[in-house]
């Protein structure tokens, strides 16, 4: 099921926005309003969001959400476009909250069997070390609500873990540590097809630095993309399979990207993103076109299910 939008459609592109992602957002909405100005939706309007966008919102018939991490991707400007009664793109409240938070979308991915890493959730004011004494190290530091790999760090023993929880918790007061695994990094994007999910090539990242950090993720030759990904037909079927089974599990609809640690012939998920980047680096634009979808294309069908995320 998708949703036919005039192409006189006033659309709101929300980008920028107030969380240390807004460069990253920035970039996805300036590369969206382009697109939809190709396909002839002549009335599409990029939006910097603020703390005053609802009284500019009122005055669109859609919003087309490129907005990344806190207020963006976390359940908030889907409350006030619900509130406004602005159909939207991506991710509903309930979902786009959970998917943000990683301890959350790990407790409901467990549900289902999902193949999930060893890990601790600390909460503010915790001691970490004593926290981390059934883990094996080294260790991921991750904080718990934040995108694009911000505060989060790789420590080998205790004399680093304090040092790296407090840079964390300048991000959130909450944190997530997870045992440091070696495998195959990669993602696969879901999007849906007459309402029923799928999942789009499979991405292989092998990044230059010793994880896929901020700089990895943004910086242009700092990761080697395989695609698609060097896997068996098994593993490929595996981690497809996976990947819907997780966008169904967190309640997600019209566009996720689900990131992956394969080691030891498991698919572990690392965690959901709601809404996925759609710049020049991006990785869904990339997963998208294997399949033989444009740029274009996958933005019309990201549109296309605006107002579907009841």
């Amino acid at each position: 099921m998708q949703n036919n939008i005039s192409k006189d459609s006033k659309i709101a592109v929300l980008c920028g926005g107030m969380s240390s992602e807004r460069e990253v957002s920035l970039r996805s909405g300036k590369n969206v309003y382009a697109a939809l100005l190709r396909l002839g939706y002549k009335n599409a309007q990029i939006v910097d969001v603020n703390e005053n966008v609802s009284n500019e919102l009122k005055n669109y018939d859609y919003a087309y959400n490129t907005l990344h991490g806190k207020y963006g991707e976390d359940g908030c400007i889907q409350g006030l476009l619900e509130i406004l009664k602005v159909p939207y793109t991506g991710c509903g409240v309930m979902s786009s909250a959970v998917c943000m938070n990683k301890e959350y979308t790990k407790k409901i991915m467990s549900t289902a069997g999902i193949p999930l890493i060893s890990s601790v959730y600390l909460l503010k004011g915790e001691d970490p070390i004593k926290k981390v004494m059934d883990l094996h190290y080294p260790l991921m530091i991750k904080p718990v609500s934040e995108g694009s790999s911000f505060g989060m760090s790789k420590v080998n023993g205790e004399s680093e873990l304090v040092q790296a929880v407090e840079e964390a918790r300048k991000y959130n007061s909450e944190v997530l540590i997870e045992e440091y695994l070696t495998g195959v990094s990669a993602t696969v994007g879901v999007l849906e097809k007459d309402g029923k999910p799928f999942a789009t090539a499979i991405l292989e990242l092998r990044p230059k630095n010793e994880w896929y950090d901020y700089e990895a993720k943004y910086t242009k030759g700092m990761t080697e993309f395989i695609l698609p990904a060097e896997l068996s037909e098994d593993m490929t079927r595996k981690v497809k399979e996976t990947a819907v089974k997780a966008f169904e599990v967190c309640g997600c609809s019209g566009v996720s990207r689900v990131d992956f640690l394969i080691t030891n012939d498991t698919p572990y998920v690392l965690e959901v993103n709601t809404n996925p980047g759609m710049t020049d680096t991006s990785d869904l634009p990339a997963q998208a076109a294997v399949d033989g979808i444009t740029y274009d294309m996958l933005v019309e069908m990201v549109l296309k299910s605006a107002g579907l995320n009841k």
